[in-house]
């Protein structure tokens, strides 16, 4: 497998790595400029939200969890295994996250509510098409409804 290269980084003032209160965070995607020009983004203004994937580099990798356990750590909600939760501690690292797109500006792309704190290296941008959202009905447990409350 070929090594990931961050495409830009994520300017925002939010720094710390805390879970909740995401829904009205702005952040700007700084692209790398030694590797792409303005013409990388060109159509992108025409979608509301933005699809980006992301590393969680400041998750020391000892805390990666490869098992199950209680999604933050609350013995209220249910053991589950890591790939059934979204949180931060996963085995690569990798976060995904859904956000509204503000403007383009330059190499600049502004969002809002995307869930990643400055600095957070930024591995790719897609435009989110309804297309491309789950069909069919949407089951989840109900504690995933309580740990996303206060989320957005």
């Amino acid at each position: 497998m070929t090594d990931l290269v961050p495409i830009g980084l994520v300017r925002s003032e939010r720094r710390e790595l805390t879970d909740d209160n995401w829904g009205t965070v702005t952040s700007v995607i700084a692209l790398d400029a030694d590797r792409f020009g303005t013409d990388a983004l060109i159509g992108l203004d025409g979608f509301s939200h933005l699809e980006v994937v992301f590393h969680f580099h400041r998750l020391p990798p000892a805390e990666i969890e490869s098992g199950a356990r209680h999604p933050r750590n609350n013995p209220d909600w249910p053991l589950v295994g890591i790939f059934a939760q979204r949180g931060k501690y996963r085995p690569n690292r990798i976060g995904v996250s859904r956000c509204r797109l503000l403007r383009v500006d330059g190499l600049d792309i502004h969002v809002v509510g995307l869930d990643a704190v400055d600095g957070t290296p930024v591995l790719d941008i897609k435009p989110y098409m309804t297309q491309f959202g789950p069909r069919g009905d949407i089951t989840q447990p109900a504690w995933v409804n309580e740990l996303m409350r206060d989320y957005y």
